[in-house]
């Protein structure tokens, strides 16, 4: 017996066969306006569409979150950038091509004709491109995704799909379970949409190699 709530769809993304039965799940479940457990290349998350509302608050009532903490994207390649924003930064282009796919979140202005809601944004948007197989094969088949980890808010974030079930399973409609996530840290966060690019958060990328890439960088 498990003692963790059961969830709809667990599948085990170390068989390839399974893997992309829960890739086809996962797809269909996002495009219902369903949750979605995946793992990253930090820690488990819980994944939306980002252009469905609804399915973004639901993202935020199962964590327990307000809207004062919008929600981050996470794209499937690089290239999708572009297609989020009127005008990338020269300092966002820099990091982005020094650290994608990797733990690097950057803040963006988004376009104002994109039909979202991400939480209190005031017009910007917290975009990443993360380095894991099982994450970005879902991303390019559903587009970009609204992405937290996968915790109520205030508790430890999940590093096993056992851990994200225990906390959000009820929630969920697919779990896609690919062992365990070492890197618990969280992602770095640079702030690109100001005069000078500054940290908001330190995490899975150091100020110092930050500073590498763009030396004027503030924290």
């Amino acid at each position: 017996m498990t003692d963790w709530p059961v969830v709809a769809d667990v599948y085990d993304c170390s068989d390839p066969d399974t893997r992309e039965a829960g890739l086809d799940a996962a797809t269909a479940a996002i495009s219902a306006g369903k949750l979605v457990l995946l793992p990253t290349d930090t820690v488990y998350g819980v994944a939306a569409d980002a252009f469905t509302p609804a399915a973004v608050t639901g993202l935020l009532a199962a964590k327990n979150r307000g809207r004062a903490m919008p929600v981050p994207v996470l794209i499937g390649e690089a290239s999708t950038l572009g297609g989020l924003v009127l005008h990338i930064p020269p300092v966002a282009n820099q990091l982005a091509k020094a650290f994608w796919p990797g733990g690097l979140t950057l803040v963006v202005e988004h376009a104002p004709s994109l039909a979202w809601d991400l939480g209190d944004a005031e017009g910007t948007v917290a975009v990443r491109l993360p380095d894991d197989d099982v994450a970005r094969d879902l991303l390019r088949r559903t587009g970009p995704l609204a992405v937290s980890s996968a915790n109520r808010s205030g508790r430890a974030a999940a590093t096993t799909a056992q851990e994200a079930i225990a906390q959000l399973g009820m929630h969920a409609a697919v779990v896609l379970d690919d062992g365990p996530r070492s890197n618990s840290a969280a992602s770095t966060i640079v702030d690109c949409t100001g005069p000078t690019p500054r940290v908001l958060r330190v995490g899975a990328i150091p100020i110092d190699r930050l500073r590498e890439v763009v030396p004027d960088i503030t924290d």
